[in-house]
């Protein structure tokens, strides 16, 4: 079994590499074209497929994992 964010779609990879980085949510809204509340969601999609629970626990799991762009 690989890594947990293989599970997560294109999107919320992304997503999950943009906060991961110290992006806030509307700054990720900003770079992906879309509102802030479709990053929220994808943020909780993420989140509950990772079992992580907080933008913390993102930013630990991207620089353990060489996500951090």
């Amino acid at each position: 079994e690989g890594p947990a964010h293989d599970a997560l779609s294109d999107r919320e990879y992304e997503v999950l590499c943009l906060l991961g980085s110290g992006r806030s949510v509307k700054e990720a809204a900003a770079a992906l074209g879309v509102s802030p509340k479709t990053v929220s969601t994808y943020r909780a999609r993420l989140l509950e497929k990772m079992q992580l629970a907080s933008n913390a626990d993102i930013v630990r799991y991207a620089a353990q994992h060489g996500l951090i762009r």
